[in-house]
């Protein structure tokens, strides 16, 4: 048992020795005993398990070719069916699924508690006579994946026996070249991994030949977070393309030619660069001074790949930010570039499209008011096919589908799980400790969001502060029927706040809370909590605050900085021990996020709120609940055990459920995850009640 004088709980880091998962289970109980036995738990688990596994819901598809695929779980398929359609079929109300790979069949024969994650099927010049997929299967709901062949004519997996590519668990990277060769770069022993787990070599692969044998095309250096190669098979434009991700956020990549020579694509290794047939799109991080011209972080610049890479900085300013609208995504259909703007965290739509005199740009119509719109799925390959989904917080999933320059129609539309009639959105802005205002949310009941001076909101009631706050992730607005049913229903008031080290802004909004920066982050969540307060909407007592992975190191400073705002907090698959963050399956791969522990002078920054080593004994904290899973191979379930062992340790009240199962993400099935969100929802209830 791994001891330490300075951290006397590090024996909890033993993610499935026997000491530390009866630690577990003896929590585990006395939360399920609490909150999750009586009839109220359960009917409110049973409501969202509904929603879960109803077959209203939308079946959202991948083209690949003439196929549109679809993973679909349910109250009968568990783990899931991986089925395919036609789009004539996907049309009816009932599309006629040819079913590739029944999931739970597969885990009962081979007895392996299997969790689908991602299939890339091989494209063929007769896309309607597709053979192949490379599919990745998780243990309980781990990233690190087993990745197997799959014969889709008849719809069996292939062994290494019979020629078929496989790989054992690991976080590997794969991609097709051709039918009988892969790129890959997965763990072959000492060596082959960076300090963050993932491949540090990538090499070509041949069917039929030992993966030993595999010829090493491309390597970075340990430090690295991952080395990656993969094959562009666009019909004529055909390239391998490799990178080094020397940090989270910082990449080196090049061409790779067919005599295995590289050549640098120089642009800065900060920004977001892509290859689409003869374009180079560069998205920047950070200022970027070149040809004479500084273009902003967050701008969208174009240029002609074969031109760049002869040197000619001749380049195309696609979208450039302002101070409150951002590019949130953009991706290609074969001609055209679909771009999604923030406005103040609300989505536009635009298409621009090169031509010979230049880019023009149009707009999609039909895309729904008041609702936040992103792309699922293209056919950049073949055409000019896309898939939208459209949704709100009390808005319902729209699946809508177009061709570029044609009406678009809306192809599925999700039910309503829960009664909006009541219900208001609203948004606001919190102003932060260093005077910058801060967007967030507010969902309540009617005549509750009108809280400006001189109105008369109803009473104060308990609402729920949703976070993040990392990466340059957005929280839009999106519909969630759990939620309705768990949350809004039952009268409480929903909040997202938009804060900084998201992108909701670009890429500034992001990097104001970096490294040093991070207090602005947690300052900002508190200013919302304040806010809220202030304007009637809650009471500190009556004020719930709720987030997971970056967003559960959120609650765990919220909890130990700011305890008097709050009546009680969900703090989920968490960071909490910044000291050793860094040491931890794949926390090396987020020093450039959070910083370097070992490094003194970072270290006084981060350890002001690294909430493991701030619990105070002598500080009033709200009613906590901690919940991670044992399977998560991403944040170390170590950081949640620590952290509740501390509290428990100093006399704090604290919660904690720890599922065995379910990766990062906290749960592998509906089930899982119907118990996981109905656990919080009646913890916030009873506890701000």
């Amino acid at each position: 048992m791994a001891t330490d004088p300075q951290d006397p709980h590090l024996w909890l880091e033993d993610v499935t020795g026997d000491a530390a998962l009866d630690w577990v289970r003896a929590r585990n109980a006395d939360t399920v005993a609490e909150y999750a036995e009586s009839a109220e738990f359960t009917g409110l688990r049973d409501r969202i398990r509904e929603v879960l596994d109803t077959d209203a819901r939308i079946p959202y598809v991948r083209r690949r070719g003439a196929w549109l695929y679809n993973f679909w779980r349910d109250a009968e398929h568990v783990r899931g069916l991986w089925r395919r359609t036609t789009m004539d079929s996907y049309r009816t109300d009932s599309p006629d699924w040819e079913i590739l790979a029944d999931l739970d069949e597969i885990a009962r024969s081979e007895d392996e508690n299997w969790v689908w994650s991602s299939a890339q099927v091989l494209r063929t010049e007769d896309d309607a006579d597709q053979t192949r997929a490379l599919v990745s299967l998780s243990r309980g709901g781990a990233d690190a994946v087993v990745v197997r062949e799959f014969d889709l004519a008849r719809r069996e997996f292939l062994t290494p026996e019979n020629g078929g590519f496989f790989l054992p668990e690991a976080k590997s990277d794969i991609g097709w070249i051709d039918a009988d060769t892969v790129y890959v770069g997965t763990d072959t022993g000492p060596g082959s991994l960076t300090d963050s787990g993932y491949p540090r070599t990538a090499a070509r692969w041949r069917r039929g030949t030992a993966l030993d044998d595999a010829v090493t095309v491309f390597e970075g250096d340990h430090a690295d977070v991952a080395a990656s190669v993969w094959y562009d098979r666009t019909p004529g434009f055909e390239r391998s393309f490799a990178e080094r991700a020397v940090d989270f956020f910082t990449s080196i990549r090049y061409e790779l030619t067919h005599d295995g020579a590289l050549t640098l694509i120089d642009a800065p290794g900060d920004a977001r660069v892509s290859a689409h047939r003869e374009w180079l799109l560069i998205r920047t991080r950070s200022p970027w001074a070149v040809g004479g011209t500084t273009h902003p972080a967050g701008a969208l610049l174009a240029a002609r790949y074969a031109d760049f890479l002869a040197g000619t900085r001749e380049l195309t300013v696609l979208f450039a930010p302002d101070e409150h609208t951002s590019l949130e995504q953009y991706v290609w259909t074969r001609n055209h570039l679909l771009l999604v703007t923030l406005s103040d965290v609300q989505t536009r739509m635009h298409v621009l499209t090169p031509g010979p005199g230049g880019w023009t740009e149009s707009a999609v119509d039909g895309v729904p008011d008041l609702t936040s719109t992103d792309v699922i799925d293209v056919d950049a390959i073949a055409s000019d096919e896309f898939f939208l989904n459209s949704s709100g917080y009390l808005t319902p999933s729209t699946l809508l589908h177009g061709y570029v320059g044609e009406p678009v129609e809306a192809l599925k539309q999700a039910p309503s799980f829960f009664d909006t009639a009541e219900l208001t959105v609203a948004q606001h802005f919190a102003t932060s400790d260093d005077g910058t205002r801060v967007p967030y949310f507010v969902v309540r009941r009617d005549g509750h969001t009108d809280c400006s001076a001189g109105s008369a909101p109803a009473a104060p009631g308990p609402t729920l502060l949703y976070g993040y706050g990392g990466f340059e992730n957005s929280m839009l607005p999106a519909y969630s029927g759990g939620l309705g049913r768990g949350w809004l229903e039952r009268g409480g008031t929903y909040v997202v706040a938009n804060i900084r080290g998201g992108g909701e802004y670009g890429p500034r909004w992001h990097t104001q809370a970096l490294k040093a920066g991070r207090h602005l982050a947690f300052e900002d969540f508190a200013a919302v909590a304040r806010d809220l307060v202030e304007r009637g909407v809650t009471t500190a007592a009556q004020l719930g605050a709720q987030g997971g992975s970056n967003g559960g190191l959120l609650m765990g400073v919220m909890l130990t900085r700011y305890p008097e705002l709050f009546g009680a907090v969900v703090c989920q698959v968490p960071l909490l021990d910044m000291r050793r963050y860094h040491l931890l399956l794949a926390g090396a791969s987020w020093m450039a996020e959070y910083g370097d522990p070992d490094d003194p002078a970072q270290w006084a920054y981060i350890g002001e709120y690294s909430p493991y080593q701030n619990v105070d004994a002598d500080r009033t904290y709200p009613p906590v609940l901690i919940t991670t899973s044992t399977r998560d191979d991403r944040v170390h379930p170590g950081h949640a055990r620590k952290m509740a062992a501390r509290l428990e340790e100093l006399g704090h009240e604290v919660h904690y459920y720890e599922n065995i199962e379910g990766g990062h993400g906290g749960a592998a099935d509906n089930a899982q995850l119907a118990f996981k969100s109905a656990l919080a929802y009646e913890f916030l209830w009873q506890t701000l009640n």
